[in-house]
């Protein structure tokens, strides 16, 4: 599959020049040469596309020139806000280029009464995975984080959030969720589950136990997409 853009501090100049790493990626790997078009997006400012022409090319730098930018936004049709119990990093960070790529468009972290106190979430470094999966899937937009203290404090913020749990009502394809909320390992306490009996609740229909992050990867494509 073809990369859609380039993301790149630079973008936006009339010209500028890349060496090193995307020097290599772009000459030996994409084989660009003299005169191809490549698009661009600068991170800081991701709704504008930039198409930039190879004017100058050597075995150390290529020069580009800008051809002409538009804003172009690419985003799902349907707006997700998660809402997440806070999980090891490690496997919030293997899921979040899909999460991406499906279109979720909001994170919110949240402490719950299972969630391992020493887990912590560098969304920098969040932000940093999700750029290959932004150049190629073609999204102009990073998922946006935060983070809640509790799930009440998280429900009292927004109360339409919809609640990911064992009950009897399945999720389908006609379901139109804009919050869903979806527990860490264990599922939610006693307390919590007392607290959200008040929230609409629905399941996955599979008799499987599935992991938290495959829970939010499932719920996501099936609101989503």
């Amino acid at each position: 599959m073809d990369l859609i853009y380039i993301l790149s501090d630079e973008a936006s100049k009339n010209s500028f020049v890349v060496k090193g790493e995307l020097h290599k990626y772009l000459v030996k790997v994409r084989r660009h040469a003299l005169g191809d078009r490549l698009d661009f997006r600068n991170p800081n400012e991701m709704k504008t596309l930039y198409a930039y022409e190879i004017v100058e090319l050597d075995a150390k730098r290529v020069v580009l020139s800008l051809i002409s930018s538009k804003e172009k936004e690419v985003k799902a049709k349907k707006s997700l806000h998660l809402a997440w119990c806070v999980i090891d990093a490690k496997s919030i960070e293997k899921v979040l280029p899909s999460l991406s790529e499906i279109g979720v468009e909001k994170i919110s972290f949240i402490s719950c009464e299972r969630s391992q106190k020493n887990f912590k979430l560098d969304f920098a470094r969040f932000k940093r995975i999700q750029e290959a999966s932004v150049q190629q899937s073609g999204r102009s937009s990073f998922i946006e984080f935060d983070r809640y203290k509790s799930i009440k404090e998280f429900i009292g913020e927004f109360p339409d959030t919809k609640v990911f749990d064992f009950c009897e009502k399945t999720l389908t394809e006609t379901s139109d969720f804009k919050r869903v909320l979806v527990g860490c390992e264990g599922g939610f306490s006693k307390n919590e589950r007392e607290f959200l009996k008040t929230q609409d609740s629905f399941r996955l229909d599979t008799p499987m136990v599935i992991r938290s992050e495959s829970a939010v990867v499932a719920v996501a494509s099936k609101i989503i997409l």
